[in-house]
């Protein structure tokens, strides 16, 4: 049985951001059988607890959520090592399961950390249904016309997830808008959550992109299904014309979200590369392990001479805490080296 709904009944998480159902909707309620990953589902929150996850909406500001709320999400998967794990491929015939991400991706959750708050439990209530047919985010996913890629990339990778990646990328995209430059900025892989890549637009990103604007909810998903995904991202920084790509591979490239394919599709176009660390000896094995060597290194391992010392001892890479403001003009020398710029660009 169908039944409509109107946008002020649910709410719609930032995965929503890339449709048109804010002006209503039919959903239906269908066969666990016929689920897919990216399918947009409309479900009930039925416990909160002691959680503190916020909805992430469309426009990237966060609101509490209260028990019976409708949100608007998507199925998809999560494989965060710090924080939790997830699929909607373990979600039983009950229909019940887990907001793995703020963003509105939908689980069932495998495993938890003990230092983060129980997850907040949902129960399917049905898929958005039009013509006939259950909706997807690859409905709604940008199509750009394919073109080379040519840009120039900074590339922010990390030891773990919260490794100061997105915080590093706000800085340096800081720094090179003060050099008149235009920069584009994106998020390769990762778990759905817009808040990341708004936080570059604010730091002064002309453009800004990321997977779900090609219709993924999260970035594990099979190579060939992330390798389409990622071309047309790629074709969508390039259609901006910057002269310069502030890229983030979200979590790390280790860890099961296609960070180490989309390494390497951008490989040689990679200007300057600074890697973010939770800690010094995992510095270590991400060089080896991608044979990439660090302009710089920043990040927690950063935040002490101890810190600085053991890694530069390790690696012989340049180590900068970027919190420091008297660290920025080391950063601005070695960007400016990599670029190849003498002077601002008029």
């Amino acid at each position: 049985m169908k039944q409509h709904i109107n946008s002020d009944q649910c709410i719609f998480s930032s995965l929503s951001r890339i449709t048109d159902f804010n002006q209503g909707f039919e959903i239906e309620h269908l066969d666990r059988k016929s689920w897919e990953d990216g399918d947009y589902v409309l479900c009930k929150v039925i416990h909160i607890g002691g959680s503190k996850v916020r909805a992430e909406l469309t426009n990237g500001r966060m609101m509490e959520f209260m028990e019976g709320d409708l949100i608007l999400g998507a199925l998809g998967v999560r494989h965060a090592t710090l924080e939790a794990t997830g699929t909607w491929e373990k979600v039983g015939p009950d229909g019940t399961m887990q907001i793995l991400t703020g963003a509105g991706l939908m689980g069932k959750m495998t495993s938890r950390s003990m230092f983060i708050t129980p997850l907040i439990d949902v129960q399917y209530m049905g898929h958005p249904i039009r013509n006939g047919r259950k909706l997807n985010m690859t409905d709604f996913a940008a199509n750009p016309e394919i073109i080379p890629f040519e840009v120039p990339v900074i590339l922010f990778f990390g030891t773990s997830m919260s490794s100061g990646k997105t915080t590093s990328a706000r800085i340096l995209t800081r720094l090179l808008k003060q050099l008149n430059l235009k920069v584009t900025a994106a998020k390769l892989t990762g778990a759905g959550r817009y808040r990341d890549i708004l936080t570059i637009k604010d730091a002064g990103a002309d453009n800004i992109y990321d997977f779900v604007d090609v219709g993924l909810s999260s970035s594990i998903c099979p190579a060939s299904k992330y390798n389409i995904a990622l071309t047309k991202m790629l074709s969508l920084i390039q259609s901006s014309n910057p002269h310069v790509a502030v890229i983030e591979i979200g979590a790390s490239p280790l860890e099961p979200y296609n960070g180490d394919a989309a390494i390497e599709v951008i490989r040689d176009h990679i200007a300057c590369i600074v890697l973010c660390a939770s800690d010094p000896y995992a510095v270590l094995g991400v060089m080896q392990s991608f044979e990439l060597k660090p302009d710089i290194v920043t990040g927690p391992a950063t935040n002490t001479i101890g810190g600085i010392e053991l890694i530069q001892k390790l690696c012989k890479v340049r180590a900068l805490n970027l919190l420091e403001k008297r660290n920025l003009p080391e950063l601005k020398r070695i960007v400016q080296q990599k670029l190849c710029i003498g002077i601002p660009v008029e």
